[in-house]
C-alpha cells in the first residue's frame, strides 16, 4: 500500500465506524432482528458498543491526516480487530453466543487486518514507531 491509499483506508474505515456505531445506538435491535438472534437483555450494553465504535471512527478520520505518524490510533485500531474475533471465537467455542454474530466481524474486524498491517508496517519502516 503506497501513501496516497493509506488515507482513503483511514477515511473509509472512519465513515464505516460511525455509520456502524450510529445505526446500532439508533436501532440497537435491528442487526438481531436481521440475523434471527434474540435481542440482548440489556440493549444499552449494545448501544455502549455502538458508541465505542463511533468513536475508533473519529479517530480513523484524524489519523488519516497523517497515517504514520498517528500509528497509535490504528494500532489501537488493528488490536481490537484482532481480539474482538479471538473473543468471538472463545464465546462460540464454549456455546456463549449464536454463530450469527460471526456476521459483525467480518465488516467490523476481518476486512481491515491488511490495510491497517500495511499502514503499522510502513510506520515502522519509517521508524515512527516507538514502544515505550
Amino acid at each position: 500500500m503506497n501513501n496516497k491509499h493509506m488515507p482513503i483506508v483511514l477515511k473509509a474505515a472512519a465513515i464505516y465506524n460511525l455509520i456502524w456505531g450510529a445505526w446500532v445506538v439508533l436501532f440497537p435491535n435491528h442487526f438481531f432482528e436481521l440475523v434471527g438472534m434474540q435481542p440482548p437483555l440489556h440493549v444499552m450494553i449494545w448501544q455502549g458498543m455502538g458508541m465505542v465504535i463511533g468513536v475508533y471512527g473519529l479517530g480513523y478520520w484524524w489519523a488519516a491526516q497523517d497515517p504514520t505518524t498517528h500509528w497509535p490510533i490504528v494500532m489501537v485500531g488493528f488490536l481490537g480487530k484482532i481480539f474482538g474475533p479471538l473473543g468471538f471465537f472463545a464465546n462460540y467455542i464454549q456455546e456463549k453466543v449464536p454463530f450469527e454474530f460471526f456476521y459483525t466481524l467480518i465488516t467490523n474486524d476481518f476486512i481491515w487486518w491488511i490495510p491497517f498491517f500495511f499502514i503499522l508496517k510502513k510506520a515502522y519502516q519509517e521508524k515512527k514507531i516507538q514502544w515505550i
